[in-house]
């Protein structure tokens, strides 16, 4: 008798999408912006790093691949000046061109906690585990083409385009070994938790607000001198 109950099949899309969101969810909260990425992928034979910036990130274990991100000037320029902004750095302190080292450094960070969070994900969602490199960031003139080549059996290689609040835009692309992820059994994702979900729903289990020593003492020594009295 067959089983009605259809197989789960993750593929090249499901860990795509993923990624994307990855993406965009590192990007809003460190420019407190909107990036969003298209609804449509492309089907690509070579992935490569692009002017102005390019990014690329490593990552093997349960399955290989490369992620690249292709930033122009101006588009780097934007979610630099937007971050450092975020974090409280003087507007008159900040690199002024897109060819600076510190530019290059904090994209870096960022594409280094994009993998970060992806993985994370990988590791609760597909139950295997995959480690990333440290990014390598290039700042590339209008003539040049870097190709990175990857040790990959059966690559799937896809380009995704996004868009930042301003509408600059940036291009990500993924290779990966051709693979896929089939769920043999039900099983909960534990999700990462929210530190400051985690800190209100203490503050609010303990209700009353803590008295200090100093106050304490001071309540106590009220207290002796009424009952010396006879209160």
């Amino acid at each position: 008798m067959m089983s009605d109950k259809r197989e789960v099949v993750y593929g090249t899309e499901y860990l795509l999408i993923s990624l994307c969101n990855s993406v965009t969810k590192v990007l809003n909260i460190a420019t407190l912006g909107e990036t969003q990425y298209s609804g449509m992928v492309q089907r690509i034979s070579k992935i490569g790093l692009k002017p102005d910036i390019g990014c690329f990130v490593l990552f093997d274990g349960g399955f290989n691949g490369l992620v690249v991100l292709n930033f122009e000037g101006k588009t780097a320029m934007e979610i630099y000046t937007k971050y450092m902004l975020n974090m409280g750095m003087p507007a008159d302190e900040l690199a002024k061109s897109h060819t600076s080292d510190e530019v290059s450094n904090i994209l870096g960070e960022l594409m280094n906690q994009i993998v970060g969070d992806f993985t994370g994900k990988i590791r609760r969602e597909l139950q295997t585990n995959i480690t990333q490199n440290q990014p390598k960031m290039l700042v590339l003139n209008k003539q040049v083409m870097l190709s990175v080549d990857t040790p990959l059996d059966r690559p799937e290689m896809r380009r995704v385009t996004f868009y930042t609040e301003s509408n600059n835009i940036f291009y990500l692309e993924l290779a990966i070994d051709r693979t896929e992820f089939i769920k043999l059994v039900d099983f909960d994702v534990n999700e990462v938790p929210d530190p400051d979900a985690l800190i209100a729903m203490e503050d609010a289990r303990q209700g009353a607000p803590s008295v200090s020593p100093a106050t304490a003492t001071e309540v106590d020594d009220n207290e002796a001198l009424m009952r010396s009295l006879g209160m």
